[in-house]
């Protein structure tokens, strides 16, 4: 099972949307260990002082496909859920200075918190899907699909040209473009598509 993520894929003014599409999408994996299910709580990661969170929709992969078309590629999506892609941004800017890799940084257990999967037949349009954050009561990302630099069968395209992807893989597609920011112990996380409350836990 594979956990790709792709990067600044959403902007704040959907005009600003036809410049930035250049056609090479920000892609990357995370292990597999960095799963987090079920709503467990996560141990604060002892290998930062600066962890990141950014709320995205996940799709997930329910059959093997190389080569996707755009056309074909949403049926490729068996479920949507919602995540945390979090960031050990220290480590990241260390890595950076060496121009070394994101797999650290992105990479550390409990890097990807999800829930609330759900059938892609209960979303009708997924150019037209909204989800949250809020963290301690106060909601810190709003966002909707209709925002997305590259929507989710241009993703599905792009990433099976270069990989299979596979049933139970997961694509992290992207968070809002404001309101990512940073995470402390004891932070308590609820991530909600459609206003139904599905992603529920702290930070311990």
């Amino acid at each position: 099972m594979k956990i790709i993520g792709i990067g600044k894929n959403y902007v704040n003014d959907k005009s600003e949307i036809a410049a930035l599409k250049s056609g090479e999408q920000l892609i990357f994996i995370k292990a597999e260990s960095t799963l987090v299910t079920d709503n467990k709580d996560i141990p604060f990661p002892k290998i930062t002082n600066e962890l990141v969170y950014e709320a995205e929709l996940v799709a997930k992969i329910g059959k093997t496909g190389k080569d996707i078309s755009e056309s074909d590629a949403a049926s490729y999506i068996s479920d949507i859920g919602i995540g945390i892609d979090y960031t050990a941004k220290d480590v990241l800017t260390a890595s950076r200075a060496n121009k070394g890799p994101w797999a650290l940084a992105k990479g550390f257990d409990g890097a990807s918190p999800v829930n609330g999967f759900t059938s892609i037949s209960n979303f009708p349009d997924l150019n037209n899907i909204n989800f949250s954050l809020v963290i301690n009561g106060e909601e810190k990302q709003s966002g909707n699909t209709s925002d997305m630099i590259y929507n989710f069968v241009e993703i599905i395209s792009y990433a099976s040209k270069y990989m299979t992807l596979e049933p139970g893989d997961l694509i992290f597609t992207g968070t809002p473009a404001s309101g990512a920011g940073q995470n402390f112990k004891g932070d308590h996380l609820q991530a909600s598509i459609e206003g139904e409350l599905l992603l529920d836990f702290k930070l311990i």
